[in-house]
């Protein structure tokens, strides 16, 4: 029997639904292929593992970037894998309802949906992932209120004020939390004369990376490579100069929030203030991101529980009701003028 499934397919982590069950996977968007053969040879935690010590002809990459499929053919092979990893066979293909961005275009809509087919799926529908997280995050959005999600993921930040089961104002950015892992990489290499990898930027942004000063400002050793010479080399970083180094992407995620606050109507600017911003997705959770959302919007922020998971749990309460929920979803095709 076939298991119907909710897919956050993220830039960072693919996490999965199945219906009638729960969460049943949740690992980085990670694959790894054989460039000689053509052969996959891991997936997810197994995958990441290998980002940057693969031989030649091993690659270990992410086939999403900015909240697109990069490589069509590597994405719908990931979702095989990824189907074949929660049980999915040719003898129960599942319906499959896939989080995307709401900036995403019309190719790009068609491109996911294509993959899931392809994969296996027996019908593909998508969510916008703000939606879905304000789902997830059991939000009255069907009531006539103002209810404001701002999801940083880690290619997409994306704010969205919903009230009556609608989106009343949005905006979205293609910044996320790989641009502030960049942007360390970057600064490192500037300032310190040493290159960096993905992993060393991320533990750097978890460990003293911040938005605004927090009460305990801690430093990091460091090891890369030297590059003038290209031997290894150590140096101390403080959390003051990574919050300078990310300053311009976290400054574009806060204006995005700032600017569909703008484009919200006054009406709802009550329950705003009552209510606040529910903060969602995994680069909501930089140190003191926040207290410097709330500061500069003026509205006080959430974060709620479970931010990683939130998105692919509120898509699988509408798994869970399948037809029903049928409203919620993007059109797969985008419509043609005059129909």
């Amino acid at each position: 029997m076939a298991r119907d499934l909710a897919i956050d397919l993220g830039t960072a982590n693919t996490l999965v639904y199945a219906r009638g069950e729960g969460l049943v996977f949740a690992e980085p968007s990670v694959i790894a292929l054989n460039k000689r053969s053509g052969e996959v040879l891991a997936m997810g935690n197994e995958a990441w593992r290998m980002i940057g010590r693969t031989p030649a002809h091993v690659v270990a990459e992410r086939p999403l970037r900015k909240g697109a499929i990069k490589d069509f053919d590597i994405t719908q092979r990931m979702v095989r894998v990824l189907f074949e990893r929660v049980g999915v066979s040719r003898f129960n293909r599942p319906k499959v309802l896939i989080c995307v961005p709401s900036a995403i275009t019309a190719v790009e809509r068609r491109a996911v949906t294509e993959a899931a087919r392809r994969a296996g799926a027996t019908d593909a529908q998508l969510i916008e992932q703000p939606l879905a997280a304000a789902i997830g995050a059991n939000l009255p959005i069907s009531e006539a209120m103002g209810n404001m999600v701002v999801d940083v993921g880690g290619g997409t930040s994306e704010s969205a004020m919903l009230s009556l089961g609608g989106v009343v104002a949005l905006e979205a950015v293609r910044i996320g939390s790989f641009d502030i892992d960049a942007a360390i990489m970057e600064y490192v290499k500037n300032e310190h004369g040493m290159a960096i990898g993905e992993h060393t930027a991320e533990e750097i942004k978890i460990q003293i990376g911040s938005a605004a000063p927090v009460a305990e400002e801690l430093r990091a050793e460091v090891a890369g490579q030297e590059m003038m010479t290209g031997l290894p080399k150590k140096v101390i970083l403080t959390a003051t100069e990574i919050r300078r180094a990310i300053n311009e992407p976290v400054t574009a995620m806060i204006e995005s929030a700032v600017t569909c606050l703008t484009q919200a109507p006054p009406e709802l600017g009550q329950d705003l203030m009552n209510e606040g911003i529910h903060l969602v997705g995994g680069g909501g959770l930089l140190r003191g991101f926040d207290v410097r959302l709330a500061e500069e919007t003026g509205v006080p922020v959430n974060i709620v529980g479970e931010p990683l998971e939130c998105v692919v749990m509120g898509a699988g309460q509408c798994i869970e009701d399948f037809d029903a929920m049928r409203i919620m979803f993007m059109e797969s095709r985008p419509r043609q003028v005059g129909r």
